[in-house]
């Protein structure tokens, strides 16, 4: 099989959907003969920040010289990108190849593995066989059932911030959420908590001495953030100085929990040298995430999608651009919640341009400006995303900025009418 072909028969596979359970993935996992059980992980889980989080570790892993594997989700522009290696995604051939291999295991399976299982197993596999010292793995959705909970206990279970998301899944509190969530933790690891709301804290506190794991949680109140602008940041945790070329004061606490987790490695026997996490840090490159792409006018791409990323979205416009014009260039699923998205992102536009995501669950872009009119903002309506661009740096102008945000789903057609991949 090729790797159109390989790419065809995954997509194939989404009509299985999501399925609780690891039966499947760990079926398909001894079949391919436990890879899994030869790699050391970072296991992250959360609602907001962990890709973010994801990207710092391995960018600091690499620094040090490690052989770092990291695996994401979604994509931005090529279905690579979700598995990597040292910062270079998977090779067309190796991830035909791989496919080649898992198909007929897991057509022969009663029950069949999804999508996002089927990836994961062919991660795992990958990683193995190129000997990875070390693998920083993103939870798909939720953690107890999540298809990569089928690792033994990790260096470190990573859970970041929580919010509402996923809900009819997950649950319809951010307690409840927060238990499915502490499910990646295990007994022999340690774990690291974004600081946040105590009833949230505290259910993870609960896992944690239920399975016996040492708990670090990190303190904003020793993080000071020394300068910000558009070309980077700089701060102190700990008193010790750092730099990074992300955007937001949420990136600075997400920055802190790398840091917390980088202090448990080195207490597992990781070396990792001052000079190279400060390195490794700044280096960081994490697409779409409050991401400059352009200048004159400014243009921003953001793949928020839920009420905590539009907090956070709506905070930086407000930093950054104080007294500029600033137009929001949207699209979201159907699925989100997005009538609370752009109650909160409202504080920050001035006038809305409105396309359809690139998926199957995307909200048309007509019955997104039917909400907008509300605002009574200037709402334009555009059939592709190049258009939506062309109109969002049109209505800015040379002296305003234009944002896209709403959905992971279109930053990556967004980001490439810049040339961007």
């Amino acid at each position: 099989m090729n790797y159109q072909e390989a790419l065809q028969y995954i997509d194939g596979t989404r009509w299985f959907g999501s399925k609780p359970g690891l039966s499947r993935t760990e079926a398909l996992l001894e079949a391919l003969g436990r890879p899994q059980d030869k790699l050391k992980y970072v296991h992250i889980a959360g609602t907001n920040g962990k890709g973010s989080c994801a990207a710092m570790l391995a960018s600091i892993l690499r620094a040090a010289g490690y052989k770092t594997g990291l695996y994401t989700s979604p994509y931005l522009f090529r279905f690579n990108e979700r598995m990597q290696i040292n910062g270079r995604p998977i090779p067309d051939e190796t991830l035909a190849e791989l496919v080649t291999r898992i198909k007929p295991i897991a057509d022969a399976m009663e029950d069949h593995p999804t999508e996002f299982e089927l990836m994961t197993a062919a991660a795992l596999l990958w990683y193995a066989e190129e000997a990875c010292d070390i693998v920083v793995l993103e939870v798909g959705l939720g953690g107890r059932f999540d298809a990569t909970n089928v690792i033994g206990a990790p260096e470190a279970a990573v859970i970041m911030n929580i919010g509402l998301d996923h809900t009819a899944i997950l649950g319809d509190t951010v307690e409840q959420i927060a238990g499915e969530k502490a499910g990646i933790l295990k007994p022999g690891c340690d774990a690291v908590l974004y600081q946040q709301k105590e009833s949230v804290m505290d259910v993870v506190r609960e896992k944690c001495r239920e399975v016996g794991a040492a708990l670090h949680i990190a303190d904003f109140s020793r993080l000071s953030s020394e300068f910000d602008s558009l070309e980077g940041q700089s701060f102190t945790y700990k008193d010790e100085p750092y730099a990074l070329a992300l955007l937001g004061d949420h990136q600075l606490r997400n920055a802190a929990v790398v840091l917390e987790t980088v202090e448990i490695l080195r207490r597992r026997g990781w070396r990792l040298p001052q000079e190279e996490v400060e390195h490794g840090l700044y280096a960081t490159v994490w697409p779409a995430r409050f991401e400059l792409v352009s200048r004159e006018p400014d243009f921003v791409v953001d793949g928020g999608h839920n009420p905590q990323c539009a907090r956070a979205v709506t905070a930086n416009l407000l930093r950054y651009f104080p007294d500029t014009r600033r137009v929001l260039l949207v699209g979201v699923l159907a699925d989100k919640d997005y009538p609370a998205l752009f109650d909160i992102l409202n504080e920050a536009a001035d006038a809305w341009v409105c396309v359809t995501p690139e998926s199957d669950r995307a909200l048309p872009a007509e019955e997104l400006a039917k909400l907008l009119e509300k605002t009574h903002k200037p709402v334009t309506v555009c059939a592709s995303i190049p258009e939506g661009v062309d109109a969002a740096r049109e209505a800015a102008g040379e002296d305003g900025m234009a944002c896209a945000v709403g959905s992971l789903y279109m930053a990556g057609a967004v980001r490439a009418c810049f040339g961007l991949e």
